[in-house]
Formats: C-alpha cells, sequence, structure tokens
C-alpha cells in the first residue's frame, strides 16, 4: 500500500467516526491535528523515558502508527502532497552542508 492509499483508508475510518462534521466534538481542523500530532509523538517518547533503551516494540510500532495517521491527516487536509514533501525535504538535505559540532 502507497502513502496516496494509506491516506484515503485513513479518511475512510476518520469518516466513518463522524470526525470530519463540523459539530464534531473531535473536529479534524489542521490545528487540532497538529495538538493530537505533537502528544502521538510524545508518547514514543515517552516509551524511551527512564533511560529506557529497549521499548516493548508492539507498544512502539502502535504509537508510531498513531503519529503516521495524524501526518497523513494533517497533510491531506492542508492540501500538502506528503510523498514530494518529502522527497523535496530528502534532496535538500542531500545538497546541505551539515556542519560538524565544534
Amino acid at each position: 500500500m502507497d502513502i496516496k492509499q494509506l491516506t484515503e483508508e485513513m479518511h475512510r475510518f476518520v469518516a466513518s467516526k463522524g470526525w470530519y462534521a463540523e459539530a464534531s466534538p473531535k473536529q479534524q481542523s489542521p490545528k487540532n491535528l497538529a495538538v493530537s500530532l505533537a502528544v502521538e509523538a510524545a508518547e514514543v517518547l515517552e516509551l524511551f523515558q527512564w533511560d529506557r533503551e529497549k521499548p516493548d516494540l508492539a507498544a512502539l510500532a502502535s504509537e508510531l502508527a498513531d503519529v503516521g495517521l495524524y501526518l497523513l491527516q494533517m497533510a491531506s487536509v492542508t492540501g500538502i502532497d506528503l510523498e514530494e514533501a518529502i522527497l523535496n525535504k530528502l534532496e535538500m538535505n542531500y545538497n546541505r552542508d551539515w556542519q560538524s559540532p565544534t
């Protein structure tokens, strides 16, 4: 499954829950999605809290999936082609001069 198909599946799920409705208590606005993305990313970090080097992989996979779903949704509702954005960023990074810390 590619990014476009994953995004479509994510939209089907969100629509099935009614979260795209304006009156939804879980309204899927860019601001709300940005907050949710940050919360889920923090949950990934929480798995490593207190110097745990090897978190439970099932828990990590679940949290990474949450981050991925919010990322796909945020890109989609804001009209950003995530695949193109990632490829552009990689190209920019390949050409970037990474300075070594002194």
